[in-house]
């Protein structure tokens, strides 16, 4: 596995915290696991475009009947994810998440997609700030204004959503190819956090 990138500036704190040496090693396992799976995938998607542009519609997977006609449910949502009625979402910036934490709302889903422009440095800014969020460790002091924000008491459920499937991350390579975004968001939230979110109930 290698690992380019620019220099990160210097205002990405801890990110030889969060890119270590085992956590790399578990990202390459996701890379090992699933690119080939992704590739097939991505590749299905595209016929599947080619199809409706050509005046293909939309329909079920005959192999998903039995499924479809099954009398099933899904579990129940864990206990944190059982009051959703006001839900937001906004990009891993520091500043951001504080406010969003603390905004009232039941959760807060951390963007690492849409609303954040996924350079290598606010990728990984993004993954110390969900470490940070996660144990609740989280503060910033606005340089401009010097106005300082913390995490209060009653916080949103935390959320993270990875970028899409077709998305690289360039900067992280196994034998010469990119991995996946989404399996390198994911990788890191996982390695880093899931323990500890699942020690604190969530």
């Amino acid at each position: 596995m290698s690992l380019s990138h620019e220099p990160l500036p210097s205002t990405v704190i801890d990110a030889d915290e969060i890119l270590t040496k085992a956590a790399l090693d578990f990202v390459e396992s996701l890379h090992r696991a699933f690119e080939g799976r992704r590739q097939e995938l991505l590749a299905k998607r595209d016929a599947r475009q080619r199809s409706l542009d050509a005046g293909g519609l939309p329909s079920f997977r005959s192999d998903t009947v039995d499924i479809r006609e099954a009398n099933w449910q899904v579990a129940v949502a864990p206990d944190d994810l059982q009051d959703r009625r006001v839900e937001i979402t906004g990009p891993v910036d520091r500043k951001m998440m504080i406010n969003a934490l603390n905004s009232g709302a039941r959760v807060f889903m951390a963007d690492l997609e849409d609303s954040l422009a996924p350079s290598w440095a606010n990728v990984v800014a993004g993954q110390v700030n969900l470490r940070d969020a996660v144990r609740r460790e989280m503060t910033f002091t606005d340089p401009v204004s010097g106005k300082s924000y913390a995490l209060g008491e009653r916080l949103a459920t935390l959320k993270v959503r990875p970028r899409g499937w077709h998305l690289d991350e360039r900067h992280v390579q196994v034998d010469g190819a990119p991995v996946s975004g989404a399996l390198f968001d994911f990788g890191l939230h996982m390695f880093h956090n899931a323990r500890e979110l699942l020690a604190r109930g969530s």
